[in-house]
């Protein structure tokens, strides 16, 4: 009895000195650089004597940790110093105890730094998060994930911020904040082009601020879901590079819940610096560089849900198939009342260099019609050589398939704007040009009410 009471007093004693220094370095709970060894338990013992302290700062040093996975704790800062990298361990089954449980289900995803139900967290830089995602026991070129872990996963979390990081390697997506509430994210370099699925950043919260970073990536660069529990809402991404071989800046495909209150500025949109697994111009008829983003623009609703109110201005893109792909469909069930809905887009101020004869696009489906749309100072410089034949060409409905440009075919029958079941449509000072002759007409409408061209 006396040494238990000992031990405690000397516990007591020892946390309350630690909560008079709430900072603390890894190597002081064990932590060593090192590439065999897994710091994940030293690591994770000084995240938990922060968090338990009342919160502060857990840094990592500069040189390279091998680590399996992090469970961040309220009130807890990881920062990584110039020149730290932590490296993720390549085990798959290491990642097991990081998929979360929601709904009393075993969520899919994993991920090497994780959080569920924390507040006021963080992971700032100037250091490395390197996922080892190209190693083969994280099943490479698999397009099913196969449980394989991101970088970054913060669920139902609130206050977060995550800014002046390097993220490159990840195994899946490089980082996910779902259901989470006041995101802030600045200052990442984010690259990964080691596997499938590698999409720069997904977002599916509340409040979330996305502002000053570059997303080189494989797939999606910037994409929003709506999958969640609640609409994605409130967000806001400014001042970003995007680069990939899927889709730039992408709401969608996930949509059974749903988008309000989207604003997108200042986004430069790119090639990706490599392409590994795509190789579109070798799969798709009419692509005329060798290296391509699928869509600069994607807004999709094929799920059920809703999206309203989104505003996108100021977007300089080159190297695209599409430049703005709209997308309603049936592939899920509705999951709102009344059905799917899609209205209140206004995209302005865009500067697009495309490289497909697949042109923009305002798509619906019968019964589903994409609804108050505006459009205006567009400019698109496409590479022409549509012929009169393309103008007959039946363009699938493809209703209940995964919307992505090339689902229509690998041409269209207007050489500019392509519109079908959608209404309430306006251009206002929308210009096209070619870089050789195309015989489709600019503008094309089937099923549309109130298409107004200025």
């Amino acid at each position: 009895m006396r040494k238990t009471l000992v031990l405690a007093v000397l516990i007591l004693l020892s946390l309350q000195a630690f909560a008079g220094n709430r900072s603390i370095c890894i190597t002081k709970t064990g932590a060593r650089e090192s590439l065999v060894k897994d710091n994940a338990p030293a690591i994770q013992k000084a995240i938990d004597r922060v968090s338990l302290a009342g919160g502060g700062t857990v840094t990592v040093p500069a040189g390279d940790f091998l680590t399996g996975p992090i469970e961040l704790k309220s009130g807890v800062e990881l920062h990584l110093e110039m020149g730290a990298r932590l490296v993720g361990l390549p085990d798959i089954a290491a990642y097991e105890k990081a998929h979360m449980t929601v709904n009393g289900k075993r969520s899919p995803h994993s991920s090497l730094i994780y959080a569920q139900a924390q507040k006021d967290i963080a992971v700032t830089g100037p250091g490395t998060i390197d996922g080892q995602g190209g190693h083969p026991a994280f099943n490479v070129g698999k397009a099913d994930p196969g449980g394989r872990p991101m970088i970054i996963l913060f669920r139902d979390c609130r206050n977060v911020a995550v800014r002046d990081l390097r993220l490159e390697n990840s195994a899946h997506w490089v980082q996910y904040y779902t259901d989470c509430e006041g995101v802030r994210i600045s200052g990442l370099k984010v690259y990964s082009h080691c596997n499938y699925n590698n999409d720069g950043i997904d977002i599916e919260s509340r409040d979330v601020v996305v502002t000053n970073c570059i997303f080189d990536c494989e797939d999606d660069a910037i994409c929003l879901k709506g999958a969640g529990r609640d609409l994605c809402a409130d967000v806001a991404v400014s001042n970003c590079v995007a680069a990939s071989n899927c889709n730039a800046v992408k709401l969608g495909t996930g949509s059974d819940c749903g988008y309000r209150d989207i604003t997108i500025s200042n986004i430069t949109i790119r090639r990706a610096s490599e392409d590994n697994f795509r190789h579109w111009s070798t799969k798709i008829a009419g692509v005329t560089a060798p290296v391509t983003v699928i869509s600069g623009i994607a807004l999709e609703v094929v799920d059920g849900g809703l999206l309203e109110n989104v505003n996108i201005s100021n977007i300089s893109m080159r190297d695209v198939q599409t430049p703005i792909f709209i997308r309603m469909g049936r592939r899920g069930g509705s999951g709102i009342p009344g059905g799917s809905r899609m209205h209140g887009i206004t995209i302005s101020g865009v500067t697009a260099v495309s490289e497909s004869m697949m042109s923009s696009s305002i798509t619906g489906v019968p019964g589903l019609y994409p609804e108050d749309i505006y459009l205006s100072d567009i400019d698109i410089t496409a590479p022409g050589g549509g012929t009169p034949e393309m103008t007959q060409i039946p363009v699938p409905e493809a209703e209940d398939t995964y919307p992505e440009n090339r689902k229509l075919g690998h041409s269209l029958p207007a050489s500019g704007m392509y519109i079908r079941h959608a209404n309430n449509v306006y251009l206002s000072n929308v210009r096209f040009h070619f870089r050789e002759p195309d015989a489709r007409p600019l503008i094309v409408t089937d099923d549309c009410k109130n298409v107004v061209e200025r």
